[in-house]
């Protein structure tokens, strides 16, 4: 049966307590941030000790850690600060086993430099694509070199940001190191949002074997609310990839707060992957029990 798990840094407390907290709601999957308000995490003080403690923490409290948050720009037009965010995603594919999960997660990115998530008119060209075509050819040979899948998040913004796009990347890098997480609300924009069975068939039907892990949130129309947003999640340190709502005419709010065909997407998930890890995401701390159980609600009503 599919698992409900959760994003780890909707919870901005020391491991353990994030990890107990994890555990009393019930959910049995984690999607890693890097990070804890007791262990630094942040770019060079990776450990292979500190991994091993944040791995078996989640161990002991029945929520084994499934995939690892790797979210960067790793086309930033500023080429010193691509060069950083992509050696930075390199370490965390490096250190991935050490966690305890092959799988690490980053988006394509965007030219523009004010916003991860805004559109820029360059995404579109071929020279977009070939630079984000280059730097994940690296991650999938990085992630190969040290037993790992790196994992491309589709998102309608970015460079790759549709299912012919994201085809298109896997026919020009056949690597094994490479692979999709799923997040059907990422291929919606105002144009198709009202064709749910279209989209959501067309993204399985073409992209369905490459998935590994999924994600649970919702979209919807943004009505006159057209710039990027952001949620208040209670934490002054929240990243950016946390609090993000949407931007433009798509709002992306919680699992059953949108307009996304749950029952078709749980159903076509679990035709090639009955037993993958859907992680919540897109709330806050105090919304989780209400997104779960809508979550489990639908997994009874599809017998998945």
């Amino acid at each position: 049966m599919i698992q409900i798990g959760i994003f780890s840094g909707y919870f901005p407390y020391d491991l353990e307590t994030t990890a107990q907290k994890i555990q009393d709601l019930g959910l049995n999957a984690v999607q890693l941030d890097l990070h804890f308000k007791d262990i630094d995490l942040s770019s060079g003080q990776i450990t292979k000790e500190k991994a091993k403690r944040v791995q078996d923490t989640f161990r002991d409290h029945d929520a084994p850690i499934c995939a690892i948050s790797g979210y960067t720009n790793i086309v930033h037009p500023d080429h010193d600060k691509r060069r950083s965010n992509v050696e930075r995603l390199k370490e965390i594919i490096r250190s991935a086993r050490d966690f305890g999960t092959p799988y690490v997660i980053s988006e394509s990115g965007t030219f523009n430099a004010e916003s991860e998530w805004d559109h820029d008119p360059h995404n579109r060209s071929e020279d977009a694509y070939e630079q984000v075509r280059s730097v994940l050819t690296e991650l999938a040979q990085e992630a190969w070199d040290h037993g790992a899948t790196f994992l491309l998040e589709t998102y309608v913004n970015n460079v790759i940001g549709s299912v012919r796009e994201t085809s298109r990347v896997f026919n020009d890098i056949d690597h094994p190191g490479l692979e999709l997480l799923m997040d059907p609300t990422n291929y919606f924009d105002s144009g198709n949002i009202d064709d749910q069975a279209g989209v959501l068939n067309e993204v399985f039907d073409t992209l369905g074997d490459r998935v590994r892990i999924a994600h649970a949130k919702d979209v919807k129309r943004a009505g006159d609310d057209k710039s990027e947003k952001h949620a208040d999640i209670g934490d002054d340190d929240a990243l950016a990839s946390h609090t993000f709502r949407g931007v433009g005419e798509i709002e992306l709010p919680a699992a059953g707060l949108g307009s996304l065909d749950y029952d078709l997407y749980v159903r076509r998930l679990s035709e090639r992957n009955p037993n993958i890890p859907l992680i919540i995401e897109h709330l806050d701390e105090s919304d989780v029990p209400r997104a779960k159980e809508f979550l489990r609600e639908v997994l009874k009503r599809q017998g998945v």
